[in-house]
């Protein structure tokens, strides 16, 4: 238990992020803020410890053998003179796993006898190998309960949103998904507008639509915004569609309530597109623009290519955006994917299921990109020639003025994301190159 370690010999406690291979521009972005840390941060702060939290990149910790103090000189410098009494690291992605025991390493020999506890999703899927692996002094497991009831230390980053939880679990079991063993308790709350301090707001949710009080969150939101006391609101997770068919009216207030880019899953198989339509146009008729909706994708598992390209094309002919999902097992601890391997890679360099190819996930992944750009340009084809700005700018601005159909015959690379596209296309390749 993470308050077991908080004794009265405590009085500094040093935060830390590892260098997670996330680019510095997104390092602030809704995906990647390291919230648990910002809550553990406002709880202790509560208790009168005083805290710091640092978040590393490759500047200040590179994975090497053989850890120096005098290889991490800019490391050194952001703790400057701060002698914590505990060490607080997160953890996200299993596959991330090298990232915290190189971290933890560093930690162990600045801090010789400082006890060291890792916390988060890595953490909670696979604690005991966690703590193996990394060396740590212990494992938290789960959410820390008392940092759910403070209001996170927004003051230690740079954002102009905040980030919320209305629920805890999930209503659901699906395959490939480790929420329920994370948050095994379903957990509702009944308002938050008191937990409002920012005028944009992202929902963390994993099932936001299923909390039992969720009319009322939403007449909540509507109120803030009427008052424009927010202006931005988002829910990371999707929404579950099969909510939404049971009350679609929920769809009317979360457009009322100012929320942007709503998403579903679409996870059984091509079949079952009826039912994924009229989540769509329930989303449509309450007021969202089709190409703002957003359809999750789990590939690399149990549904082949074949399969997900008909649902994909699918998507386009509604005028929607996919968001790919490509699955790793939930213990496995290195991913070494490559978007830039032209020769392609194996199971030995990431997870391959046995349905995929590496070909197919990476020609699954263009299409997804292709198809997506066409849907937010409202256009039938996509040219990286064109895009990648390679064709004489009089020829490029009738191309772009043109259909398909029209330059079919005459664009070498252009692609309809109307039409299936089997795996073994190489016309992306043959004249581009890429991923």
């Amino acid at each position: 238990m993470f308050d077991d370690w908080i004794t009265e010999d405590v009085h500094s406690v040093l935060l830390v992020e590892p260098n997670f291979p996330i680019p510095s521009k997104s390092r602030n972005h809704k995906n990647f803020l390291p919230i648990g840390l910002l809550k553990i941060a406002a709880y202790l702060r509560t208790k009168s410890i005083r805290v710091k939290l640092i978040r590393l990149d490759d500047d200040d910790l590179n994975l090497v053998d053989g850890l120096k103090l005098d290889d991490f000189k800019n490391l050194s410098d952001k703790l400057d003179d701060f002698q914590p009494d505990l060490i607080c690291v997160t953890s996200i992605f299993t596959y991330w796993a090298k990232y915290v025991k190189n971290t933890v390493s560093y930690l162990r020999f600045k801090y010789n006898g400082v006890p060291i506890l890792v916390g988060g999703i890595y953490a909670s899927l696979m604690p005991n190998q966690c703590k193996e692996y990394t060396g740590c002094d212990e494992v938290i497991f789960g959410i820390v309960c008392g940092a759910e009831e403070v209001i996170p230390a927004y003051d230690l980053v740079d954002v102009d949103y905040q980030i919320i939880h209305t629920t805890r679990g999930c209503i659901r079991r699906c395959g490939g998904c480790g929420v329920y063993q994370i948050e095994p308790e379903w957990l509702c709350k009944k308002s938050i507008k008191d937990e409002i301090i920012m005028k944009k707001i992202i929902f963390y949710d994993n099932n936001i639509l299923a909390n039992k009080y969720i009319e009322n969150i939403l007449n909540e939101l509507i109120e803030l915004k009427k008052a424009h006391k927010i202006s931005y609101v988002e829910s990371q997770s999707g929404f579950d569609g099969r909510i939404l068919r049971k009350k679609p009216e929920l769809a009317k207030m979360l457009k009322k309530a100012g929320f942007k880019n709503p998403k579903i899953a679409w996870d059984g198989p091509y079949k079952s597109w009826k039912s994924i339509k009229k989540q769509i146009d329930i989303l449509v008729d309450a007021g969202f623009n089709s190409k703002d909706i957003s359809v999750f994708m789990l590939y690399n598992y149990d549904l082949d290519y074949d399969e997900l390209e008909s649902k994909r094309v699918k998507c386009f002919e509604w005028k929607v955006q996919i968001t790919d999902c490509r699955f790793r097992p939930l213990d496995e601890i290195k991913d070494n994917y490559s978007p830039h391997k032209r020769n392609g890679q194996t199971n030995n360099d990431y997870f391959i299921h046995e349905k995929w190819t590496d070909a197919a996930i990476r020609k699954f992944r263009r299409n997804v990109r292709r198809n997506n750009i066409c849907v937010r340009h409202d256009v039938d084809y996509h040219s990286s020639l064109l895009e990648r700005k390679k064709i004489p700018q009089e020829k490029a601005k009738i191309f772009r003025e043109s259909n398909y159909e029209e330059v079919k015959d005459k664009l070498p690379d252009a692609w309809s994301p109307a039409i299936f596209h089997d795996v073994d296309e190489q016309d992306y390749f043959k004249y581009v190159g890429g991923t």
